[in-house]
């Protein structure tokens, strides 16, 4: 079943494209990876996905539910942990979250069930009488998630989750992100500036300057745009420079660093009879920079 359909979405301000036409699609229970540098309509669409925005043309569905007919059935369809929090940090994580499912109508009784399947995934028993200003990065970032999931969300969408966390607080998010997946089966519409955070989704969408330049899965992407990197570690010679037309070498190491794609590499290996390498695939930076020319910043 499709969770979102896009087809043919527009959205201008004025002068100013700042979506154009695109079209997409997330089966249910993905992991889906939106991305794009500031300005190239990455928000402008999440916020109209949201019904936060109104577009100017072009057809989305929620599941079943059409965009601008049936936004409240949308709204209860989804959840959205924003970039920055929107909880109280003078209250408790209890305080909180009890409060926040009181805007769906439960009272505290009604809202402790709905969360006690997340208090163990989320490991709140220890934090949940702290106030939230007193929570680290990382403990703030699991409380935000269990925030967006009150309502029961099919699709949750995750606007850059672990910007400013350090790498131990980013790796216990992507913990929680993927019992919650595995366990619940929600859809995870994500957004982020680090690329290693995408290798295991199911499908990319790169959007540039309004317009989709890239929509595949993340191993066909590398494949398509990354070459492969061949460190051949030697001394640097006349003979060594005239086979290779594409490297940079590195004095300090001495070592050259090969770009090609993985089967000129080998031929290369083979007959040149080169011994001492190590063999680096492209990454997700490196298709990102080519399709867009831009480092995600």
């Amino acid at each position: 079943m499709k969770a979102i359909t896009v087809n043919n979405l527009i959205k201008n301000y004025k002068n100013v494209n700042a979506v154009n036409s695109i079209s997409f699609e997330i089966n249910e229970g993905e992991l889906f990876a939106f991305l794009g540098e500031n300005g190239a309509g990455k928000s402008t669409t999440i916020n109209i996905l949201c019904t936060i925005l109104k577009k100017t043309s072009g057809d989305v569905k929620i599941f079943d539910y059409e965009l601008d007919k049936d936004d409240n059935e949308i709204r209860n369809s989804i959840g959205i942990v924003f970039q920055n929090s929107v909880l109280d940090f003078k209250l408790t994580v209890e305080e909180n979250l009890i409060s926040r499912a009181s805007y769906y109508g439960l009272n505290r009784k009604k809202a402790l069930e709905v969360i006690k399947p997340f208090f163990e995934m989320f490991e709140l028993e220890d934090i949940w009488k702290r106030k939230y200003e007193n929570l680290s990065g990382g403990q703030r970032r699991r409380v935000d998630i269990v925030r967006a999931l009150i309502n029961k969300p099919r699709i949750l969408f995750l606007d850059e989750p672990t910007t400013g966390l350090d790498p131990k607080s980013r790796s216990i998010v992507w913990k929680y992100i993927n019992k919650l997946r595995l366990e619940q089966k929600i859809t995870i519409f994500l957004t982020t500036h680090y690329m290693e955070e995408v290798v295991d989704a199911d499908r990319v969408v790169i959007l540039d300057k309004g317009n989709i330049v890239a929509n595949d899965t993340p191993a066909n992407l590398k494949s398509k745009y990354a070459n492969t990197k061949l460190y051949w570690y030697t001394v640097q010679n006349k003979a060594n420079n005239k086979l290779i037309s594409n490297y940079e070498y590195k004095y300090e190491v001495d070592h050259y660093i090969v770009d090609m794609n993985s089967e000129e590499i080998r031929t290369f290996i083979y007959e040149n009879q080169i011994t001492d390498f190590e063999v680096f695939k492209g990454s997700m930076d490196d298709v990102f920079l080519k399709l867009t020319g831009k480092e995600l910043m």
